[in-house]
């Protein structure tokens, strides 16, 4: 089929050159003007159409000239790329299997070529670095920055945050002729500005690496809690820390860490009702352990009545909480309330609450000068520590305290209100 649709061509081709040569050879062709050439004394007259013609076919006779003069050129050059895109291949194999000096000679050979040089330097730089060789490792570099500056700020700007050097790699990064940055870029400026304390502005750039795919979706969500935390643990005064606290979308200010991080700041800048209150609405939203502790930072700052009430519904939901029942006797402690305490000590150790709470015991009779039973509690907690067993407590030590009267309600559990007269 091929062959038929070649000779049909040349027929095709024929007739119509036979039937240009008759058109060009009509004598009233003259109409359209004549062109006439002199040269050595000899005129050459011929008719506009024919002069065109003759044009035209030199100019193909010359384009046909340049192409076999510039054909051993063509092939010399075919041959040099294919020779470059099999050293990186052989190369970036050899990379790939850990032959790191191999790899990187057969690729310093592929970079002679400007179609695939920028790949095969941004590879014998990772292999220079590999080996540990940082004078190679900055000729490359140096390479490529020549070639491809684009490139060579990526690269170089990794390697400075692998060794701690976010200031320089910001620096690099936030070059003018390099923007806009692309979205690998912008994850590196990222990391960069995380690292000297910028969470505000590294929160700002999760809008555009969403928007430009640059990390997965559960990249991104993993990246979020602790950004948003840092930005909330940097907050120079409590205005910025509210304008960043209302910033937060709600499903994100209840997640635990950034709630820790907001009550732990607003509280180091005295702000402590508006910490109790996010303490307690997180609480309420999402039951979280590691939030309790906090508990006893902001009890200071709450409505008794209002604490007590919570934390007895808390106890009532959740009986066997370890850390909640810690948090309710160190509560009770900070209130001289220790036959409460004591009761929920001895309820948190029986649920597994370790070390903290013998310390906690420790302290608790320490302040009722029962420094023998307090020694003890304190070497449980360390025995803890190490994964030693810990040891029962001697019998209490007499006293002159007057004994407090423990109230519980009708669930048994301990009030934590203040204790009667």
């Amino acid at each position: 089929m091929k062959l038929f649709r070649a000779v049909l061509a040349l027929v095709l081709i024929c007739a119509v050159a036979i039937l240009g040569a008759q058109w060009l050879n009509d004598p009233s062709l003259s109409r359209f003007g004549q062109v006439i050439v002199s040269v050595g004394g000899n005129d050459y007259v011929s008719t506009l159409p024919k002069a065109g013609l003759l044009l035209l076919i030199a100019g193909l006779l010359l384009w046909l000239l340049w192409t076999l003069l510039a054909a051993p050129f063509r092939v010399w050059v075919r041959y040099r790329r294919k020779q470059s895109r099999a050293r990186l291949i052989d190369g970036l194999s050899a990379l790939h299997h850990g032959r790191w000096l191999a790899g990187e000679k057969l690729l310093l050979s592929a970079a002679g070529e400007a179609e695939v040089g920028p790949v095969a330097l941004s590879a014998a730089l990772r292999a220079a670095d590999k080996r540990g060789d940082e004078a190679a490792a900055q000729r490359h570099l140096q390479r490529l920055q020549e070639i491809d500056p684009l490139r060579h700020a990526l690269l170089q700007a990794r390697r400075l945050l692998l060794r701690q050097q976010p200031d320089e790699a910001l620096a690099l990064l936030d070059t003018p002729a390099l923007q806009p940055l692309p979205p690998r870029g912008q994850v590196l400026r990222q990391r960069a500005l995380l690292a000297l304390g910028r969470a505000e502005e590294a929160y700002g750039l999760l809008g555009a690496l969403r928007s430009q795919q640059a990390l997965t979706v559960e990249q991104l969500a993993a990246l979020e809690a602790p950004i948003a935390s840092q930005m909330l643990s940097e907050a120079g005064d409590v205005t910025r820390l509210a304008e960043h606290w209302e910033a937060l979308a709600k499903p994100l200010r209840q997640q635990p860490q950034v709630t820790a991080a907001y009550v732990q700041r607003a509280i180091a800048l005295g702000w402590h009702e508006p910490a109790a209150r996010a303490l307690e609405q997180a609480l309420e939203a999402q039951w979280a352990p590691e939030l309790l502790p906090l508990l006893v930072a902001v009890e200071a700052s709450s409505e008794p009545q209002a604490l007590e009430q919570r934390l007895q519904r808390w106890l009532h939901s959740h009986p066997e909480d370890p850390a909640l029942l810690l948090a309710a006797a160190q509560i009770a402690c900070r209130h001289q309330q220790w036959p409460q305490a004591q009761t929920l000590l001895q309820q948190a150790l029986a649920a597994g609450a370790g070390a903290p709470a013998w310390e906690t015991l420790g302290q608790l009779h320490a302040a009722q000068d029962d420094h023998a039973r307090a020694s003890q509690c304190l070497l449980n907690a360390l025995r803890l520590q190490h994964g030693e067993p810990v040891q029962p407590l001697e019998p209490a030590t007499t006293t002159t305290a007057p004994a407090a009267v423990e109230q519980r309600d009708q669930h048994g559990l301990p009030h934590l209100g203040d204790d009667p007269a």
